[in-house]
């Protein structure tokens, strides 16, 4: 645009300056949500409670299938430590297999 159009665009600045936030909000949520750590750990949740009597198989088939399908969304979008930023995708060779193994060391070679 230029210099003009950044003059005409002024007025505009506190709405894109609160856009601005809103999307960083929405993108950590989101990462937060699909984040396969915490899955796991609402998976082991809910078999606490299905072993405990609070919920029948047919509540626990039903809230397990919803995680599921969380931890299968966020196991195919995180790219490493950087979960959600570009800064994930450019450290090719060094993010592991993927398969979300812990305790596995899949940087160095033997």
């Amino acid at each position: 645009m230029g210099l003009i159009g950044e003059v005409l665009l002024l007025p505009f600045a506190p709405v894109r300056g609160s856009l601005w936030a809103v999307r960083q909000v929405l993108a950590e949520a989101e990462r937060q949500y699909y984040d396969p750590a915490v899955v796991r750990a609402e998976l082991a949740l809910l078999e606490q409670r299905l072993e405990a009597g609070e919920i029948d198989e047919e509540e626990f088939d039903r809230l397990e299938d919803e995680l599921l399908d969380r931890l299968e969304v966020g196991l195919s979008t995180s790219t490493g430590p950087n979960f959600g930023t570009d800064a994930g995708t450019t450290d090719a060779g060094t993010t592991g297999t993927g398969d979300g193994a812990m305790g596995t060391d899949n940087g160095t070679t033997g």
